[in-house]
């Protein structure tokens, strides 16, 4: 006779600390199995030695830890969701499962497959929110419609909450209704064709400094005054709605905007999913990039001439990360300097990002571009050389990532900045039409 229990699939929220699907999962009295599935259908497109792999990996490792406290464990495959949620109702009498949303376009195809699937088995599929406060159509106009632009979605966000949104899921209070065993099946990094990167993840950081000066900080890129939770709220090691507590309890609330700016790009992607590969007003369609491969190359391996875009793109390749003042010089650089798609900018990022999260790097890159929602209009070209003066004015940020600027080796600008400027308004305005 098969064990019967029920299912909780990790994904997006990586702990076992105020995680919603998995309390309401664990609140029953039938044992439940925490699995995690590394997915084939994402892991075959990434670099082997890709540092968010690792990361997703450690992080599971210390889930496990603390579960064989509690006589259980979690089991970890490497295949496709529905390859494993079939083989699994073949080796247990699974009741129901567990998880929380997701609002990619691939995760919503892949979350609809598994639900056919078990529909057909007669296992019910229950979803919970988890990664954000609000979502899908919970923040909308006063006639349904979709919010296009921040501010006015801000307003409506501030309006909507009180401090009951962030009261915690206290699933961590309820592992011993976790299936006990023993043995528990496992994958490591090698067997998954991937390797140890040297550079990690960086920790987060969320002390009162860093909310409270964040709107004094935040634009200058030598201060350490980021909070780098961006990895961790993309994989879920941290609670969103711990975060948002933190954030409201400060005068300041320059953080908790940022907040809302991530559930702002959630909404636009999971009502406009086209947006992943399409411009959101569509007549941006029509700009005839130029596309230059060896240009491209060039601000890929920050060798453009311009010391803060170079800076950026160095920090970004050594570490993971880039400050986000410097994403909008790099890609507007890359945008309307170079006149390069987009879409190119978006897949690097995409690659490189310990932080990559879907909807806020399409968003983000069609704001330079000037062709989504709520974006920088086409005519903002940031001059690379006052943004210096602006923002790293000592140099101590591209002292840094490129010592070598003031030296006769450091290439001159790879284009001139008035040229440049004059080339990408006569070519946004004949795509648009504006001549």
């Amino acid at each position: 006779m098969k064990t019967t229990v029920s299912l909780f699939w990790f994904r997006r929220d990586l702990r076992l600390h105020d995680n919603h699907g998995l309390f309401e999962a664990l609140k029953h009295n039938e044992a439940v199995l925490p699995i995690f599935i590394f997915d084939t259908s994402i892991l075959d497109s990434l670099p082997k030695n890709d540092a968010r792999v690792e990361f997703i990996h450690e992080q599971l490792q210390a889930i496990n830890t603390n579960l064989q406290a509690h006589g259980s464990g979690l089991s970890v495959y490497h295949g496709t969701p529905e390859a494993v949620i079939e083989q699994l109702t073949t080796e247990y009498d699974v009741s129901s499962v567990y998880y929380n949303r997701d609002y990619e376009p691939y995760a919503l195809s892949r979350d609809q497959s598994i639900s056919d699937l078990l529909e057909s088995k007669s296992i019910a599929f229950n979803s919970f929110k988890d990664h954000v406060i609000f979502e899908q159509n919970e923040i909308t106009k006063d006639d349904g419609l979709p919010y296009k632009v921040y501010t006015p979605f801000s307003k409506k966000w501030l309006a909507a909450f009180n401090t009951d949104r962030c009261s915690a899921f206290h699933s961590e209070e309820l592992l011993s209704n976790t299936y006990q065993s023993s043995s528990f099946p496992w994958v490591d990094l090698k067997s998954m064709g991937f390797e140890p990167n040297p550079v990690k993840v960086a920790p987060y950081k969320v002390e009162s400094g860093i909310i409270e000066n964040y709107e004094a900080t935040r634009n200058f890129p030598a201060v350490d005054g980021t909070s780098k939770l961006g990895p961790h709220l993309r994989f879920g090691t941290v609670s969103v709605r711990e975060i948002v507590s933190k954030a409201i309890q400060h005068t300041n609330n320059t953080f908790l905007k940022e907040l809302i700016w991530r559930e702002f790009f959630m909404q636009i992607l999971w009502h406009f999913p086209h947006t992943v590969t399409q411009s959101f007003k569509p007549q941006y369609e029509a700009i005839k990039w130029r596309n230059d491969p060896e240009e491209y190359k060039q601000w890929c391996d920050g060798n453009t001439g311009y010391p803060l875009v170079d800076a950026g793109m160095r920090e970004l390749n050594q570490t993971g990360f880039m400050h986000n003042r410097v994403r909008m010089l790099v890609g507007s650089f890359l945008c309307k300097h170079l006149l390069i798609d987009w879409r190119l900018g978006e897949a690097y990022f995409a690659e490189k990002l310990h932080d990559f999260e879907l909807s806020s790097n399409v968003s983000n890159w069609q704001w330079v571009a000037g062709c989504g929602v709520d974006a920088a209009p086409y005519f903002r070209i940031f001059n690379p050389t006052t943004q210096v003066t602006n923002f790293d004015k000592e140099h101590k940020y591209i002292k840094k990532w490129v010592p070598e600027y003031q030296e006769l080796t450091y290439p001159t600008p790879m284009v001139d900045h008035k040229f440049a400027r004059e080339r990408c308004l006569s070519t946004y305005k004949e795509a648009l039409g504006k001549n």
